[in-house]
């Protein structure tokens, strides 16, 4: 399923970003940290809503991923630096606008949204999913994508896209 497109800007959206208004109507990607986190021009850092990508680092949730799935480190990696890459590829110097659901940040602080490519409307999260490099990743109340998520997901294992190509590896 081919990720949906957007018009770039409603008319309730204003160009000026403002976190304590929730709207960013139009900013640009300054740069992608993994996967699933991009941090904006303006400094503020991004989970992306709804989807999980492996880690592309070594940190404490890598060795808790690995002993929660049995798979093995370096393959955990492997898949996250791959995700990050395809995730690159798609908003590296790019301008967005970002969605939020109910709770717009978590307990490290980070925006949480679901985002869109400025130039062409493109749903990041969906794309990304769809494409086979995250998991979807369900944290109530933020849960307005959820179902679509997890068939996206399913699609994607069962089509042997992203990571899924390459879970042989």
């Amino acid at each position: 399923m081919a990720a949906q497109r957007f018009s770039a800007r409603s008319p309730v959206e204003s160009s000026v970003p403002s976190a304590a208004s929730g709207v960013y109507g139009d900013i640009a990607v300054a740069y992608v940290y993994d996967g699933d986190t991009i941090k904006l021009a303006d400094g503020e850092k991004v989970r992306l809503i709804g989807i999980d990508t492996p880690e592309s680092s070594q940190n404490k949730k890598l060795f808790r991923d690995a002993e929660r799935s049995g798979e093995d480190v370096n393959r955990i990696l492997a898949m996250g630096r791959k995700a990050a890459v395809h995730t690159r590829g798609l908003l590296d110097g790019r301008r967005v606008r970002l969605e939020f659901d109910i709770e717009r940040r978590d307990k490290y602080g980070r925006l949480l949204a679901y985002v869109y490519r400025l130039d062409d409307g493109l749903f990041i999260n969906q794309e990304i999913i769809s494409s086979g490099y995250a998991y979807p990743m369900t944290i109530p109340p933020n849960i307005r994508y959820a179902d679509e998520f997890r068939k996206l997901f399913r699609e994607a294992q069962e089509a042997g896209r992203g990571l899924w190509a390459i879970s042989s590896e």
